[in-house]
């Protein structure tokens, strides 16, 4: 896929999965507009990335807050006028219920899960070229969960709704899908021998026989932007190496339940 001169917006993007999709994206000829709250990370990416000849842009603020989103979003559009591509990508947990996560805590997470992306489609929705995406980073924890992760799960069923949502809202005029990770170790940004840390019940328990690496989830996002693509919108891809379909009891798998 080529994505020379197009203009592709993340959120999340110093660190983590974000990371990877703002350099995939730059490697595919994209200029890139990505945020963070991490500025000494933030700014060690965005040097590689000139240093490298790529055209990119960090802004270094909490996306939970209103006045960064709208600051970000004069900065996006005085440096590029118009954008393609905006990826929702940064979220946090703060745990849950068992951990008691206060209501501050709570609310937190889903400004910065839920509220920021439909704030940023808001403040983009102008500015949007033609054949214009946004895809948004669910998570499997949408529809399953460990103990303790309310505020986490909660900020991806938003984002899950809010993409059926918008793309409703938007037809005609901006395709709107997400992508639901599963377990992706973000170490293989960096290691390139970090399958050697998974025992053989970590990747059993995928049918693809390993844990995921951020660049499988670059890939679906970079698919459901291409325009070849103008026919899926409203959509969520799973991408979990199948972990979500595979039923495990104790001693299945290599894996043992211990208390």
């Amino acid at each position: 896929m080529n994505f020379k001169n197009k203009v592709c917006v993340i959120t999340g993007g110093a660190k983590g999965i974000g990371f990877c999709l703002v350099n995939e994206f730059i490697k595919k000829g994209a200029k890139v507009a990505f945020v963070d709250i991490d500025k000494i990370a933030g700014e060690k990416l965005l040097l590689n990335i000139k240093k490298d000849g790529g055209d990119g842009l960090f802004f270094c603020g909490d996306i939970a807050e209103e006045n960064t989103l709208k600051e970000f979003s004069r900065d996006v559009i005085r440096t590029y006028g118009k954008v393609d591509y905006l990826i929702n990508n940064a979220c946090l947990s703060r745990k849950g219920i068992l951990s008691d996560c206060s209501f501050d805590e709570f609310n937190y997470v889903l400004r910065v899960g839920v509220t920021a992306p439909y704030m940023l489609s808001k403040l983009f929705l102008e500015y949007f070229n033609q054949g214009g995406a946004i895809v948004n980073i669910s998570s499997t924890r949408a529809t399953m969960s460990q103990e303790d992760t309310e505020s986490y799960s909660a900020a991806k069923g938003g984002i899950s709704a809010l993409t059926h949502a918008l793309a409703i809202s938007l037809s005609g005029k901006i395709r709107v899908n997400s992508v639901s990770p599963g377990w992706i170790d973000v170490s293989a940004n960096y290691d390139n021998d970090y399958d050697s840390k998974h025992s053989i019940g970590d990747k059993e328990q995928h049918p693809v026989k390993r844990v995921g690496k951020p660049i499988d989830i670059a890939r679906a996002v970079m698919f459901l932007c291409s325009e070849d693509n103008d026919f899926i919108t409203g959509e969520n891809i799973t991408v979990d190496g199948g972990m979500t379909k595979l039923m495990i009891y104790n001693d299945d798998y290599n894996w043992k339940y211990e208390v």
